[in-house]
């Protein structure tokens, strides 16, 4: 292994120089004001917790998580996901708080990469969590902030990407009975790998129909008529349950006003084990990652010893950087010179300034010399007390 020289980082970590810094404060700034209108408050969590705590119910692989030990010799993990840590300040702090919860945040989460992957280890993140309350309204509420905050960003038609995992799940297994089938060819899915779902459904000892049922299923961008069609099709009352309610979460975002946004895709299933119910992801025109993901996790508290359903939703605020068109508006940038026996007389100038919004630099003249700060205005008071603008 070779010294690291003075100027290099660690693989997936980077540096903010000002202007990008300015824009991601801005973008938290708009988010955090739509979540603040919504009823939600914000809660921060340690960037260190206990592996046996946070680290196991995280849905984050083991092999991704950053690991040191404390002086007692406990594993400690840096934060892999906010959702976990969150469960557990609900299970604790907030243990005799009235429900539901709206909590929100902003922070970092931290996971290692493949040297090869090219992927930052350290994401930012801003998110809500809407704890102790289940149902369709719950699931709309989450999906209509998250075209709210989109739009805040600069995203002028964020486009919804809506599914159900029990759903699917329900639906395959109603014509499947082989669970590491099932599981080959949710795994294609989460990858996007349509090829390969068609090649291990071929496989599959099936009907025609039962056959041409999945892949209606799967295929993207199903409209209404389409996806409730196809619950007529189910053979139990338990996947019947979960087109209805999927039906009832449109509805619902017929009543938020953004059912323009959103279109039903049931072949999405997302990269986290712990989603038991509706999953969504929003998109940007023109851009083929997403910006934000979330969804319905009603199981996770059970790791905290306790049952109560929960739903939110992440925003990518690292990607949110590339898609948005803001740019911050920057205070009048303004550098004074002073010869040292001006410095007081240059500091009243200097506070006056302040005060009217200006973002003001204060030097000595003898530093002139040096390279001349980034400013709109040089102002210089020198000789018997007079001012000079360069």
């Amino acid at each position: 292994m070779t010294k690291p020289q003075t100027f290099e980082k660690p693989m997936g970590f980077r540096d903010f120089p000002p202007l990008i810094a300015e824009k991601k404060r801005l973008l938290e700034d708009r988010v955090r004001e739509q979540f603040v209108k919504w009823g939600y408050q914000e809660v921060c969590t340690p960037a260190l917790e206990f592996f046996d705590t946070v680290g196991q119910s995280s849905q984050i692989p083991v092999s991704r998580m950053f690991k040191c030990m404390d002086r007692d010799g406990n594993l400690l993990v840096l934060r892999p996901d906010q959702t976990a840590p969150i469960a557990r300040l609900v299970t604790s702090v907030l243990k005799r708080e009235p429900l539901p919860l709206r909590l929100f945040y902003h922070g970092t989460v931290f996971r290692a990469q493949e040297k090869e992957a090219g992927r930052n280890s350290e994401k930012f993140q801003s998110g809500v969590e809407l704890v102790g309350q289940a149902g369709p309204e719950a699931d709309g509420e989450v999906i209509a902030l998250a075209v709210e905050s989109l739009q805040a960003c600069g995203i002028g038609a964020p486009t919804i990407v809506l599914s159900h995992v029990g759903l699917l799940e329900g639906f395959l297994r109603e014509r499947i009975y082989r669970d590491e089938a099932i599981e080959k060819l949710k795994e294609t899915l989460e990858v996007r790998d349509l090829v390969a779902f068609r090649r291990i459904l071929e496989e599959l000892d099936l009907s025609l129909e039962e056959r041409k049922e999945i892949m209606e299923l799967t295929k993207p961008g199903l409209e209404g008529k389409d996806w409730q069609k196809l619950s007529a099709s189910a053979k139990t009352e338990e996947v019947r349950d979960k087109f209805c309610y999927l039906k009832r979460v449109w509805d619902q975002l017929q009543i938020f006003g953004c059912m323009s946004q959103v279109k039903v895709d049931l072949s999405l299933v997302g990269s986290l084990g712990y989603y038991t119910g509706v999953y969504f992801e929003g998109y940007a025109e023109g851009m083929g990652f997403p910006l934000v993901s979330g969804g319905r996790y009603d199981q996770l508290y059970q790791s905290f010893h306790t049952d109560l359903p929960a739903t939110g939703f992440a925003l990518n605020t690292d990607r949110l950087l590339e898609a948005s068109p803001l740019k911050p508006v920057s205070p009048k940038r303004i550098a004074v010179f002073y010869e040292p026996h001006l410095q007081q007389e240059a500091y009243r100038k200097v506070r006056s300034l302040r005060e009217e919004g200006c973002a003001v630099i204060m030097q000595p003249v003898e530093s002139r010399a040096d390279r001349t700060p980034d400013v709109d205005e040089v102002l210089t008071i020198a000789g018997e007390g007079e001012w000079s603008t360069c």
